[in-house]
């Protein structure tokens, strides 16, 4: 079995918080979902650049396959 990992996605909102967009990803993988909230706020104050009313974050769970994957289609992208 893959090891679970969490991701912190940050994401640009509407002002209504509801259109949002995954702006950024932390390169940071935190082991428990509990760990990655607790660094939610930190890292929001970090990304308050970006351009959009609303600044949220959403912990997503990963495996390192899922990781893989993603990679994988950014490749050759600029990225």
């Amino acid at each position: 079995m893959d090891q679970v990992f969490y991701l912190l996605a940050i994401m640009g909102c509407s002002d209504d918080n509801l259109d949002c967009k995954q702006a950024r990803v932390e390169p940071v993988r935190y082991t428990s979902y509990a760990t990655c909230q607790e660094a939610m706020a930190d890292v929001l104050q970090r990304n308050t650049d970006l351009e959009y009313p609303v600044i949220a974050g959403a912990c997503q769970r990963q495996t390192p396959e899922m990781a893989r994957q993603a990679a994988s289609k950014t490749d050759g992208k600029g990225r």
